[in-house]
């Protein structure tokens, strides 16, 4: 099997961490997932490592996991990134067309993409992605691929995505130099998340794609398949979990437990009679409680981290203004009456994001917790110009797919 075939996703989640190792089998068939790992994360906290050598371990556990069913070695990856610290902000970038003869280059491409990355960059800072939201050729806006034009001046509105350089270099340090597997890039998690959910046409009409995580929510927005912007809530689907553990007075196990068995957004739909027996549950725990009264303590957090999505997607104009809605994803999305809880708060018709249908070992990542890693993936897939992330299935990007990824590639640190 060659090497320069497998591609692989690590996910490094608050959760868990999740290794995807998969194969491109050819131009037009999607990756084949060869093999998954899955272990608790222990030493990441909202989105950072707060402890090196629990982190390794668990990085290490589930790259031994993901190589055991796979039987391949684990030595390079996609590895995603999370945490308060990412920031995003627009530049542009300016340059004159080099040839003679007007026809817009790559290099000029290139050069463009370099321009805007050219702005004042705190010294604790560092870029970790580069996207190009639109091309100017003398004037004329929303060009989405210049090369093969003809201008005399060309222009980028570009998005940066930033994040603390001491963060950047703790999961160098875990993922790279202790664990021995080498860092193809780092991509955001939702960006990720959203590569593997979101289909062209949703990325055409405007989408917010909400990774509910445990410890913060991440969002990107997409329009005209530009991002818009993105954004870190500090509250996810672990703080519900401590506000069941609060009101009823139980351990942190047990509340997850009646969070994911029990648990509703929307206490309307509940059952004002319906009780739960905490003994049968667990039997060191004591006490019967309404069933109602536990969705409203969910729906109150629930509403609280969609009331705080609103208010970012205020400040990019586009509150209740998304044709496509929101896409949920990550391990808080699955919880009941989620769905109609968006709807109502965003004023947007809202779904579960499932990742994109692919071969192989599929009934484990054919969840929304997945999405980020199986996002990962498709990242180096897109890369060799083979999928397109497309619920319904895989689309050839050609060789102008695989110019631009090129670009990307080349361009980012």
């Amino acid at each position: 099997m060659s090497k320069e075939n497998i591609i692989i996703g690590l996910d490094l989640g608050a959760g868990q961490v999740r290794t995807v190792v998969a194969q491109i089998q050819g131009d037009d068939s999607s990756p084949l997932v060869l093999g998954v790992g899955v272990v608790p994360s222990c030493g990441i906290s909202n989105g950072v490592i707060v402890d090196i050598e629990d982190t390794i371990n668990a990085i290490n556990k589930s790259k031994e996991e993901a190589e055991r069913i796979a039987g391949v070695p684990v030595e390079h990856a996609f590895v995603s990134i999370n945490g308060k610290h990412i920031s995003s902000q627009f530049s542009k970038g300016v340059v004159a067309v080099s040839r003679a003869d007007g026809e817009i280059s790559e290099e000029d491409v290139n050069r463009v993409m370099n321009a805007a990355q050219a702005i004042s960059v705190p010294t604790n800072k560092e870029i970790i992605n580069v996207f190009p939201c639109g091309y100017t050729v003398d004037g004329q806006e929303q060009i989405k691929s210049p090369v093969g034009m003809n201008g005399v001046r060309l222009e980028i509105n570009a998005l940066l995505i930033q994040g603390a350089a001491p963060f950047i270099k703790n999961i160098e340090k875990c993922v790279q130099q202790r664990c021995g597997i080498d860092i193809d890039d780092m991509i955001f998690a939702p960006i990720a998340a959203a590569k593997s959910v979101l289909s062209r046409k949703q990325r055409e009409l405007g989408v917010v794609v909400i990774d509910i995580g445990k410890e913060t929510t991440g969002i990107v927005v997409y329009e005209d398949g530009n991002m818009l912007g993105t954004a870190v809530i500090p509250v996810g689907a672990g703080h519900i979990t401590n506000d069941i553990a609060i009101g009823l007075r139980t351990s942190i196990d047990v509340a997850e437990k009646i969070k994911l068995e029990y648990g509703n957004a929307m206490a309307s739909e509940v059952d004002k009679q319906e009780e739960i027996d905490l003994q049968e549950i667990d039997s060191s725990e004591e006490g019967i409680f309404k069933r109602h009264y536990i969705a409203e303590i969910i729906e109150a957090r629930v509403e609280e981290i969609f009331s705080m999505v609103d208010d970012e997607l205020r400040k990019m104009d586009k509150s209740g203004m998304l044709p496509a809605g929101a896409v949920l994803v990550g391990g808080g999305a699955k919880m009941q009456g989620i769905v109609n809880l968006a709807k109502k708060i965003l004023r947007l018709p809202s779904q579960i994001g499932y990742p994109a249908e692919m071969n192989g070992v599929v009934d484990r990542i054919d969840d929304p917790e997945f999405a980020t890693a199986v996002g990962l993936v498709m990242w180096e897939a897109d890369d060799n110009g083979l999928f397109y992330a497309d619920r319904g299935g895989s689309v050839k990007l050609g060789n102008l797919g695989k110019k631009i990824k090129g670009i990307f590639k080349a361009l980012l640190p």
